[in-house]
């Protein structure tokens, strides 16, 4: 390719840095755009920012145009193309965190440190939810350190934080690792507590507190790889059509039926077909995903290896989100020791079948967790969602079929292989079987990640996390994207349908409680900010809209409608049906449910 690439020279750090992670010899196949975002991490974990220099130097190993790959570090929130801080703690203030002391964070930021991005040092930002919500507030370190003699950086989770202990991590003291058995409440000294009517029997969190993350032997002997010994043995036919038996839905939001999906790709007669695992977890509130992935690594990696072989998939991608660094770390350490002891590669198991996976690491945009912007996302672009059709199931991942599923949706796998389709659907009803991750946080007494079968009622549910909370004003089901439900709804089973019928959503599993004390004006003005900072901006309707909404909103906290409240309120509705009805994927289509929803219900008071 006939590059016109920039006169920049990197540094020999940032040179280092790039050719660690690009293949010396990329052999004939010319451009290699779907390295990009590796290498700009790579950069950014040696200096701290993209520099010129770096970009011509990337795009000059990879062959893609400046004009390009500078398009892509600029969508990505984690990248900077200009010089900043190398120490950054990026402060959740979204709606899982604010009220529950992310602003008062912030603020305490802002006394020590100045204002965000201020110095050059160290320095704050900031942050949509970072999915630790169970321990509110919380913080992301993002830190490089040119001089350092490691190669990657401190990445690292605080939660909860407070500012002294943010400070002394920023200048260079322990972070203690997250404790994700505390995060599962059912798990340890929990188990086997029933929520008044049924026992609560545990599946997908059934080895947390059991096992040892790290411990390939530890996952075998709670019955580890039993599932995809027994795959190759059923072969790939009968592996879809359990999957197909069982009803399982996805578990991200949307709620496709998974062996739909797994049929289409499988009976393909492409030869080259992908699997990705969606680990981009970023709504609001939402945190299981990060959860089994701390603590049950290898059980990831054996779904992923069963689906990829079921669906005649030789490579499997898992793009985590960039936020979740002990994650990251635990599932590259379970995908090495799975690759060492042939559970991955070449002969996985013996069987002669071919699978491996390939982490690749996400840099911070919610619409990546949008299936074609992941895609693209991979591929090295940004991450704009693509029109559809073709589905990824005809042409996803390089133009090829592609089955996307994501973290909680590929660990159910292993229970319908083991125990069959028949004894998953027995759980539940219609779509709705098995069983599902709940995030719990808020105003109650014991938050976390919850195991319920489909079909527990909300009021069950809380039973669980230590009871319905005093002075309950409303509960945020589903996440951002989601709506509220009021205290006389608590009743409903949480089942796709029922909630449906009450015009809500379970999503991707989100139940934020809110009391009295919450100001709800200023929690949907976030919600609002949220969705107009996370629009990729690819489509009017969604790009125009989101910002409308959050001004409208803004306006209605500061007491200065124009026109007064009736006529905003109208304008919320007005611009809440644009987006609905024309955006292009999921993001714009759901904006405006959560305010919708809190404005039906009443909960921002009455028009004046």
């Amino acid at each position: 390719m006939d590059l016109r690439l920039l006169p920049d020279a990197p540094t020999d750090a940032e040179r280092t840095a790039i050719d660690a992670v690009v293949p010396h010899d990329l052999g004939s196949t010319g451009e290699r755009r779907d390295l990009l975002l590796p290498a700009f991490h790579a950069v950014m974990d040696a200096v701290g920012w993209i520099s010129r220099g770096a970009l011509g130097h990337v795009c000059e190993r990879l062959q893609v145009p400046p004009a390009e790959a500078y398009g892509v570090a600029t969508f990505y929130a984690l990248f900077s193309v200009t010089p900043r801080a190398p120490r950054i703690a990026h402060v959740c203030d979204d709606v899982a965190c604010a009220a529950f002391g992310g602003d008062a964070l912030c603020a305490a930021m802002e006394e020590r440190l100045g204002a965000a991005g201020e110095r050059e040092d160290v320095t704050w930002t900031r942050s949509p939810c970072l999915g630790m919500c169970e321990r509110a507030p919380a913080v992301f370190l993002q830190q490089a350190d040119p001089d350092a003699d490691t190669e990657a950086p401190a990445h690292a989770q605080i939660a909860p934080a407070d500012v002294d202990g943010v400070l002394a991590a920023l200048g260079g003291a322990d972070v203690p690792g997250p404790d994700p058995v505390a995060a599962a409440p059912q798990t340890g000294a929990g188990a086997g507590r029933t929520n008044g009517t049924r026992p609560q029997e545990l599946y997908l969190l059934s080895r947390i507190g059991v096992i040892d993350p790290a411990d390939l032997d530890s996952y075998r002997a709670a019955g580890g790889y039993a599932g995809l010994r027994r795959a190759l043995t059923v072969g790939p036919a009968r592996v879809v059509d359990e999957i197909t038996v069982a009803s399982l839905t996805g578990r991200g939001g949307a709620a496709f039926p998974t062996g739909t999906k797994w049929s289409a790709v499988a009976g393909s007669p492409e030869p080259d077909k992908y699997l990705v695992c969606n680990a981009d977890e970023s709504e609001p509130g939402t945190f299981k995903d990060r959860v089994l992935m701390e603590a049950d690594p290898f059980a990831l990696v054996e779904a992923m290896t069963v689906a990829g072989i079921a669906v005649g998939a030789h490579t499997g991608y898992l793009y985590i989100r960039g936020e979740y660094p002990a994650a990251e770390r635990a599932i590259r350490h379970a995908v090495d020791a799975a690759r060492h002891h042939r559970l991955l590669g070449d002969d996985v198991m013996g069987s002669g079948r071919v699978f491996d996976i390939d982490v690749r690491r996400g840099a911070g945009a919610y619409i990546c967790g949008e299936e074609t912007a992941l895609m693209n996302s991979l591929e090295g672009r940004r991450g704009e969602p693509r029109a559809k059709p073709p589905f990824p199931t005809v042409a996803g991942l390089f133009g090829k079929p592609t089955v996307i599923n994501n973290v909680e949706t590929l660990i159910n796998v292993l229970r319908i292989v083991t125990e069959g389709g028949p004894a998953f659907a027995s759980v539940g009803s219609g779509r709705s079987t098995g069983t599902k991750l709940f995030c719990l946080c808020g105003v109650v007494a014991r938050p976390g990640v919850y195991e319920v079968g489909m079909g527990t009622t909300l009021r069950e549910l809380l039973d669980l996390a230590g009871g319905v909370p005093d002075r309950l004003r409303t509960i945020l089901l589903g996440g951002a994207a989601g709506t509220f439900v009021m205290p006389d709804q608590l009743d409903v089973p949480l089942t796709l349908e029922d909630t449906r019928d009450i015009g809500a959503t379970l999503g991707s599993g989100v139940v934020l409680c809110l009391d009295d004390t919450i100001d709800m004006a200023k929690i949907l003005r976030r919600i609002a900010g949220f969705f107009r900072d996370e629009s990729c901006g690819q489509c009017v309707p969604c790009r125009v809209g989101t910002v409308r909404q959050e001004e409208a909103l803004a306006r209605i906290v500061r007491g200065r409608e124009i026109g007064g409240r009736t006529t905003e309120l109208q304008l919320l509705t007005d611009v809440d049906r644009v987006m609905t009805d024309a955006s292009i994927c999921g993001l714009g289509q759901t904006a405006a449910s959560a305010v919708r929803s809190a404005l039906q219900l009443g909960l921002v008071g009455e028009p004046s």
